[in-house]
């Protein structure tokens, strides 16, 4: 004994399933920046322990170029500050697409019990 679900509970099943990838995506995103950041960190970090007159290379492609420790610093700095906003970012959207995804859980769980009912 099936009951068909009408058109527009129908409808908002298929938009809690899109917010459900959005929210998925945009976490895998998150989780992705995270480890750049990470990595970014450790580098900066060993970076700092080397004395100034250390010779240093940094990854360009498939090769390894040498580089300025001072300029390679400072641009680890940069791209460590870019993620951190990044990261900012996708966290206030996941944040928001989960309180959508409850939102309309609790619309779509009401719709379905007023059919049902």
């Amino acid at each position: 004994m099936s009951t068909q679900l009408p058109p527009h509970v129908q409808h908002q099943l298929s938009q809690l399933r899109q917010l459900q990838q959005q929210a998925q995506i945009i976490s895998t995103q998150r989780r992705q920046v995270e480890a750049q950041l990470r990595e970014t960190e450790k580098a900066l970090e060993e970076l700092e322990k080397l004395s100034d007159d250390s010779e240093v290379y940094k990854s360009v492609g498939n090769l390894l170029v040498k580089s300025d420790k001072k300029l390679l610093e400072d641009e680890l700095r940069e791209k460590r500050e870019t993620l951190k906003t990044r990261v900012s970012t996708l966290s206030k959207q996941e944040e928001r697409a989960v309180q959508r995804l409850q939102e309309m859980q609790q619309k779509l769980q009401q719709l379905v019990q007023g059919v049902s009912g």
